[in-house]
Protein backbone atom coordinates (compact mmCIF):
# COMPACT_ATOMS: atom_id res chain seq x y z
CA UNK A 1 0.00 0.00 0.00
CA UNK A 2 2.39 2.62 -1.33
CA UNK A 3 2.35 5.22 -4.05
CA UNK A 4 0.58 8.24 -5.47
CA UNK A 5 -0.39 9.24 -8.98
CA UNK A 6 2.81 11.27 -9.25
CA UNK A 7 5.18 8.60 -7.92
CA UNK A 8 3.59 5.89 -10.05
CA UNK A 9 3.81 8.10 -13.13
CA UNK A 10 7.53 8.58 -12.52
CA UNK A 11 8.08 4.84 -12.11
CA UNK A 12 6.09 3.99 -15.22
CA UNK A 13 7.91 6.61 -17.28
CA UNK A 14 11.24 5.03 -16.29
CA UNK A 15 10.00 1.54 -17.12
CA UNK A 16 8.56 2.52 -20.48
CA UNK A 17 11.82 4.19 -21.43
CA UNK A 18 13.73 0.99 -20.60
CA UNK A 19 11.09 -1.32 -22.16
CA UNK A 20 12.01 -4.46 -20.21
CA UNK A 21 10.37 -7.70 -21.33
CA UNK A 22 9.27 -10.43 -18.96
CA UNK A 23 8.23 -7.81 -16.42
CA UNK A 24 4.92 -6.89 -14.79
CA UNK A 25 3.81 -4.33 -12.21
CA UNK A 26 1.02 -5.07 -9.73
CA UNK A 27 -0.43 -1.89 -8.26
CA UNK A 28 -3.12 -0.85 -5.76
CA UNK A 29 -6.62 -0.89 -7.22
CA UNK A 30 -7.07 2.91 -7.56
CA UNK A 31 -4.13 3.15 -9.96
CA UNK A 32 -5.11 0.41 -12.40
CA UNK A 33 -6.60 2.83 -14.93
CA UNK A 34 -3.48 5.02 -14.83
CA UNK A 35 -1.24 1.99 -15.30
CA UNK A 36 -3.33 0.45 -18.06
CA UNK A 37 -3.30 3.71 -20.01
CA UNK A 38 0.45 4.24 -19.64
CA UNK A 39 1.60 0.69 -20.32
CA UNK A 40 -0.79 -0.27 -23.10
CA UNK A 41 1.27 -1.08 -26.19
CA UNK A 42 4.46 -1.62 -24.17
CA UNK A 43 6.07 -5.01 -23.40
CA UNK A 44 5.33 -4.48 -19.69
CA UNK A 45 2.30 -6.28 -18.25
CA UNK A 46 0.27 -5.16 -15.26
CA UNK A 47 -1.89 -6.65 -12.56
CA UNK A 48 -3.41 -6.31 -9.10
CA UNK A 49 -2.25 -7.13 -5.60
CA UNK A 50 -5.37 -8.94 -4.44
CA UNK A 51 -8.85 -10.07 -5.55
CA UNK A 52 -12.09 -11.30 -4.05
CA UNK A 53 -12.93 -14.96 -4.34
CA UNK A 54 -16.54 -13.96 -5.07
CA UNK A 55 -17.80 -13.15 -8.57
CA UNK A 56 -20.24 -10.46 -7.37
CA UNK A 57 -22.67 -9.69 -4.58
CA UNK A 58 -23.00 -7.97 -1.22
CA UNK A 59 -19.28 -7.82 -0.45
CA UNK A 60 -18.75 -4.10 0.09
CA UNK A 61 -15.17 -3.00 -0.47
CA UNK A 62 -14.16 -6.10 -2.42
CA UNK A 63 -12.99 -6.25 -6.05
CA UNK A 64 -13.85 -9.15 -8.32
CA UNK A 65 -11.65 -10.84 -10.89
CA UNK A 66 -13.99 -9.71 -13.69
CA UNK A 67 -13.50 -6.09 -12.61
CA UNK A 68 -9.73 -6.48 -12.76
CA UNK A 69 -9.92 -8.08 -16.18
CA UNK A 70 -11.77 -5.02 -17.47
CA UNK A 71 -8.66 -2.97 -16.69
CA UNK A 72 -6.50 -5.28 -18.79
CA UNK A 73 -4.86 -7.01 -15.85
CA UNK A 74 -2.84 -10.03 -16.85
CA UNK A 75 -1.71 -11.03 -13.35
CA UNK A 76 -3.16 -11.03 -9.84
CA UNK A 77 -1.16 -11.74 -6.68
CA UNK A 78 -2.92 -14.38 -4.57
CA UNK A 79 -2.12 -15.61 -1.07
CA UNK A 80 0.51 -13.00 -0.28
CA UNK A 81 1.93 -13.47 3.20
CA UNK A 82 0.50 -10.14 4.37
CA UNK A 83 -2.98 -11.23 3.28
CA UNK A 84 -2.53 -14.54 5.08
CA UNK A 85 -1.10 -13.12 8.31
CA UNK A 86 -2.65 -9.65 8.64
CA UNK A 87 -6.08 -10.53 7.26
CA UNK A 88 -6.26 -14.19 8.29
CA UNK A 89 -6.78 -15.49 4.76
CA UNK A 90 -6.92 -19.26 4.87
CA UNK A 91 -5.46 -21.77 2.43
CA UNK A 92 -9.01 -22.45 1.22
CA UNK A 93 -9.65 -18.76 0.58
CA UNK A 94 -6.38 -18.39 -1.31
CA UNK A 95 -7.32 -21.42 -3.40
CA UNK A 96 -10.73 -19.90 -4.19
CA UNK A 97 -9.06 -16.66 -5.27
CA UNK A 98 -6.67 -18.64 -7.48
CA UNK A 99 -9.65 -20.26 -9.21
CA UNK A 100 -11.45 -16.92 -9.57
CA UNK A 101 -8.45 -15.32 -11.28
CA UNK A 102 -8.12 -18.19 -13.73
CA UNK A 103 -11.83 -18.21 -14.51
CA UNK A 104 -11.53 -14.56 -15.53
CA UNK A 105 -8.73 -15.36 -17.99
CA UNK A 106 -5.87 -13.94 -15.93
CA UNK A 107 -2.78 -15.55 -14.41
CA UNK A 108 -2.52 -15.91 -10.63
CA UNK A 109 0.81 -15.33 -8.94
CA UNK A 110 0.36 -17.71 -6.02
CA UNK A 111 2.49 -17.04 -2.93
CA UNK A 112 3.70 -19.57 -0.38
CA UNK A 113 6.16 -19.19 2.47
CA UNK A 114 6.97 -19.91 6.08
CA UNK A 115 7.39 -17.76 9.20
CA UNK A 116 10.59 -17.60 11.21
CA UNK A 117 9.09 -19.89 13.85
CA UNK A 118 8.14 -22.44 11.21
CA UNK A 119 11.60 -22.32 9.63
CA UNK A 120 13.35 -22.67 12.99
CA UNK A 121 11.12 -25.66 13.74
CA UNK A 122 12.22 -27.33 10.50
CA UNK A 123 8.73 -27.11 9.01
CA UNK A 124 9.45 -25.12 5.85
CA UNK A 125 8.65 -27.92 3.43
CA UNK A 126 5.56 -28.97 5.36
CA UNK A 127 4.19 -25.42 5.34
CA UNK A 128 4.75 -24.62 1.68
CA UNK A 129 3.48 -28.07 0.66
CA UNK A 130 0.28 -27.50 2.66
CA UNK A 131 -0.27 -24.06 1.14
CA UNK A 132 0.39 -25.31 -2.38
CA UNK A 133 -1.63 -28.47 -1.85
CA UNK A 134 -4.80 -26.44 -1.34
CA UNK A 135 -4.70 -25.41 -5.01
CA UNK A 136 -5.27 -27.29 -8.24
CA UNK A 137 -2.11 -25.67 -9.55
CA UNK A 138 -1.69 -25.27 -13.28
CA UNK A 139 -1.31 -22.33 -15.64
CA UNK A 140 -0.10 -20.06 -12.87
CA UNK A 141 3.04 -18.46 -11.49
CA UNK A 142 4.36 -19.65 -8.13
CA UNK A 143 6.20 -17.32 -5.75
CA UNK A 144 8.19 -18.41 -2.70
CA UNK A 145 8.29 -15.61 -0.14
CA UNK A 146 9.84 -16.57 3.20
CA UNK A 147 7.92 -14.41 5.67
CA UNK A 148 10.98 -14.04 7.87
CA UNK A 149 12.84 -12.33 5.01
CA UNK A 150 10.24 -9.71 4.05
CA UNK A 151 10.80 -6.19 5.31
CA UNK A 152 13.07 -7.45 8.07
CA UNK A 153 16.42 -6.75 6.47
CA UNK A 154 17.08 -10.48 6.52
CA UNK A 155 17.37 -12.31 3.21
CA UNK A 156 17.49 -15.99 2.48
CA UNK A 157 20.83 -17.00 1.02
CA UNK A 158 20.74 -18.03 -2.63
CA UNK A 159 21.26 -21.61 -1.46
CA UNK A 160 18.32 -21.43 0.97
CA UNK A 161 16.08 -20.04 -1.77
CA UNK A 162 17.23 -22.71 -4.20
CA UNK A 163 16.52 -25.51 -1.74
CA UNK A 164 12.87 -24.49 -1.36
CA UNK A 165 12.46 -23.74 -5.06
CA UNK A 166 13.80 -27.20 -5.93
CA UNK A 167 11.30 -28.74 -3.51
CA UNK A 168 8.45 -26.75 -5.05
CA UNK A 169 9.57 -27.58 -8.59
CA UNK A 170 8.70 -31.22 -7.98
CA UNK A 171 5.12 -30.31 -7.06
CA UNK A 172 4.05 -28.15 -10.02
CA UNK A 173 3.96 -28.58 -13.81
CA UNK A 174 7.43 -28.40 -15.32
CA UNK A 175 6.80 -25.15 -17.19
CA UNK A 176 5.69 -23.24 -14.07
CA UNK A 177 7.77 -20.11 -13.36
CA UNK A 178 8.84 -19.98 -9.71
CA UNK A 179 9.73 -16.54 -8.39
CA UNK A 180 11.61 -15.63 -5.22
CA UNK A 181 10.18 -12.83 -3.10
CA UNK A 182 12.08 -11.98 0.05
CA UNK A 183 13.94 -8.65 0.27
CA UNK A 184 15.42 -8.88 -3.24
CA UNK A 185 17.69 -5.89 -3.84
CA UNK A 186 20.06 -4.83 -6.63
CA UNK A 187 22.95 -6.04 -4.47
CA UNK A 188 21.73 -9.64 -4.11
CA UNK A 189 19.51 -10.12 -7.16
CA UNK A 190 22.11 -11.59 -9.52
CA UNK A 191 23.22 -14.24 -7.01
CA UNK A 192 19.64 -15.28 -6.26
CA UNK A 193 18.60 -15.37 -9.90
CA UNK A 194 21.66 -17.48 -10.75
CA UNK A 195 20.14 -20.42 -8.86
CA UNK A 196 18.85 -23.08 -11.27
CA UNK A 197 15.29 -23.20 -9.94
CA UNK A 198 14.80 -19.45 -9.39
CA UNK A 199 13.07 -18.04 -12.46
CA UNK A 200 12.72 -14.44 -11.34
CA UNK A 201 11.58 -12.26 -8.49
CA UNK A 202 8.46 -10.97 -6.79
CA UNK A 203 9.79 -7.56 -5.81
CA UNK A 204 8.36 -5.52 -2.96
CA UNK A 205 10.03 -2.45 -1.48
CA UNK A 206 12.75 -2.23 -4.13
CA UNK A 207 10.09 -1.83 -6.82
CA UNK A 208 9.20 1.61 -5.44
CA UNK A 209 12.49 3.05 -6.70
CA UNK A 210 12.76 2.96 -10.48
CA UNK A 211 16.56 2.60 -10.60
CA UNK A 212 16.57 -0.25 -8.07
CA UNK A 213 13.71 -2.04 -9.81
CA UNK A 214 15.34 -1.75 -13.22
CA UNK A 215 18.67 -2.97 -11.83
CA UNK A 216 16.86 -6.06 -10.51
CA UNK A 217 15.09 -6.57 -13.85
CA UNK A 218 18.45 -6.43 -15.62
CA UNK A 219 19.89 -8.94 -13.15
CA UNK A 220 17.06 -11.30 -14.09
CA UNK A 221 18.16 -11.08 -17.70
CA UNK A 222 14.80 -9.90 -19.04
Amino acid sequence: MHGSRASIAALLDALVQEKPSGCAVCVPFPYLEQVSQRLRGSPIAWGAQNVSEHAQGAYTGETSAAMLAEFGCRYVIVGHSERRHLYAESDAQAAAKFAAVKSAGMTPIFCVGETLQERDAGRTEDVVARQLGAVDFKDGVLAYEPVWAIGTGRTATPEQAQAVHAFLRKKVPAQTPILYGGSVKPQNAAAIFAMPDVDGGLIGGASLVAKDFLDIVRAAGT
